[in-house]
């Protein structure tokens, strides 16, 4: 368990050839030991041919490996132990509760895929017999179903060492869908990264997988995410971080002789609507909560409430008043970096000096401080100004939000269709009060991929019915999530085979059925053998 700043390529770890750095404690600006080393540009070809060779194994290998892995890979990151909780801490600075908690949803994730594969259900099996007296045309036998795309990328995210990272939800669904996975490794957490990657090889090992179905790369995102992302090999890219990034990655992808998919996460304001019964009700408790949310993790949440609107009314005003309250006794808290520090303190500076933006509190001041923190700012701005202005529509990531005052419905839907995609949406209403807002809830849905009512929307909760996801420029493309089982079908494709030996289909196709899965026959779900 000891973190030695190599790469793994091809179940090796190997010295990068590429230069060293360290990481950095975010609460101290104080360097980390050890060295870690970078990849070459020799190097990412190598572990892009060892998942290209482990490719073909590794997508016929049988559901029930597959989850063996999954599991092992769970295994052996909790025995990692306080190594890994101490190690985290000090490359993110985040508390311990926290990183335990992404620890187990992180082990969480990778068994519930397990499960998730052993019942079959990605695979869609659809299968329609031969009919040859039809006319006026026989119909051939015809069987259809998903299998892996190939090697696929991720890049770790900033902000969830753990449970967005090496072994995260995008290495997970991958690995589930049978596709080798080469992982860029987030400068944040380095060696975190390694850690776990240490678990998965460990895993493998023990579970006989090609040694190319998991390597860990760490370097430049300009050179090793850019040599990753257009390698001929690679087949998909998963990736969650800023606009910038993840749109330099699609562009990239589209460019190449053959374009491939990129699954982009890249932010959200998650617009909070608060209905005048609700306001009426309970302004100061909603206040109270949605402060709370706003401050989880220093605002540093990609499903962070960047965004409340609500019409001008006494009650608005005590929701105002109450979470300005609470949002001063708020301390500044420690940032995941030095750069996401900068850009936030640079975005509440761009918002608060537009047209019409006025700050309404601010949290205890970042002076005296050691190392990265962001002050806790909540802001308003009238539903004129908003519309008027896309700048105030950008992502502050970290403790900051916009109030924004309507003056009446026709405003309030106004301003929220102008609003671009969206991970997250909230409703706060009273009992019954949803019923007279169809127009509201009918614009508001159209914009996010999870619309909830009564919460706030920091939590995502890793399960069969889970959206992360959402129109553009929440993420790159809308009809999946990345949170969620059916986050493996951004990795999958559908083949068909027609008129194909019978003693040559793979397992889920088989006349016998001999996983005993449901699989649609002939327009019908069944479970039987033909």
């Amino acid at each position: 368990m000891t973190i030695t700043g190599k790469l793994l390529i091809n179940g090796e770890w190997i010295e990068g050839q590429a230069g060293n750095y360290r990481a950095v404690d975010p609460a101290t600006g104080q360097e980390l030991p050890p060295a870690l080393s970078k990849a070459s540009s020799e190097q990412v070809k190598q572990a892009v041919a060892a998942a290209e060779a482990a490719s073909s194994e590794f997508r016929r290998m049988s559901v029930q490996k597959r989850a063996g892995f999954l599991r092992a890979c769970a295994e052996e990151i909790m025995t990692l132990g306080e190594a890994l909780v101490d190690r985290a801490m000090a490359e993110t600075g985040l508390p311990k509760a926290r990183i335990e908690g992404e620890r187990g949803r992180t082990c969480g994730q990778l068994t519930l895929f397990a499960d998730t594969i052993l019942k079959g259900d990605f695979l869609d099996v659809r299968i329609d017999t031969a009919l040859p007296e039809r006319q006026p045309m026989p119909r051939p036998d015809l069987r259809y179903m998903n299998q892996a795309i190939g090697p696929v990328v991720v890049f770790g995210a900033s902000n969830f060492p753990l449970a967005f990272s090496v072994a995260g939800g995008d290495t997970a669904s991958a690995l589930a869908a049978g596709c080798p996975v080469l992982v860029k490794g987030h400068s944040s957490h380095p060696g975190t990264s390694e850690l776990v990657a240490q678990a998965i090889a460990r895993a493998a090992r023990a579970t006989g997988m090609p040694a190319g179905v998991f390597s860990l790369l760490m370097g430049s995102g300009r050179e090793v995410g850019t040599a990753l992302v257009t390698a001929p090999e690679v087949k998909a890219v998963g990736f969650t971080g800023s606009f910038a990034g993840g749109m330099t990655l699609v562009r990239l992808a589209a460019e190449r002789p053959e374009p491939i998919p990129v699954f982009t996460e890249m932010g959200s304001l998650n617009p909070v609507v608060l209905l005048p019964e609700a306001l009426e009700r309970a302004a100061e408790k909603i206040a109270e909560g949605f402060i709370g949310s706003l401050n989880m993790g220093v605002g540093q949440f990609c499903t962070n409430p960047g965004l409340v609107l609500g019409i001008e009314s006494p009650a608005l005003g005590r929701f105002a008043e109450s979470a300005a309250r609470h949002l001063a006794q708020q301390p500044a808290g420690v940032m995941l970096n030095e750069g996401i520090r900068q850009a936030y303190t640079q975005s509440v500076a761009t918002i608060s000096s537009q047209p019409g933006v006025n700050k309404m509190s601010v949290g205890e001041t970042q002076e005296g401080k050691a190392g990265f923190c962001g002050q806790p700012t909540l802001m308003t701005v009238s539903a004129t100004d908003f519309i008027a202005n896309h700048e105030l529509a950008e992502e502050m990531f970290g403790p900051a939000a916009l109030l924004v005052k309507c003056r009446d419905l026709g405003e309030l839907l106004a301003a929220l269709k102008s609003l671009g995609g969206q991970l997250a949406g909230t409703i706060h209403a009273a009992a019954g009060e949803m019923a007279g807002y169809d127009e509201l809830i009918d614009i508001l849905s159209q914009r996010v991929g999870r619309l909830l009512v009564n919460g706030f929307p920091t939590g995502v909760e890793v399960c069969h019915a889970m959206v992360h996801g959402g129109p553009f420029p929440a993420t790159s493309d809308v009809r999946f999530t990345s949170v969620g089982t059916a986050a493996i079908q951004r990795f999958l494709r559908p083949i068909c085979l027609q008129n194909y030996p019978g003693e040559l289909f793979p397992e889920p196709l088989q006349d016998s059925n001999p996983l005993n899965i449901w699989r649609l026959v002939n327009g019908e779900r069944s479970q039987s053998p033909l």
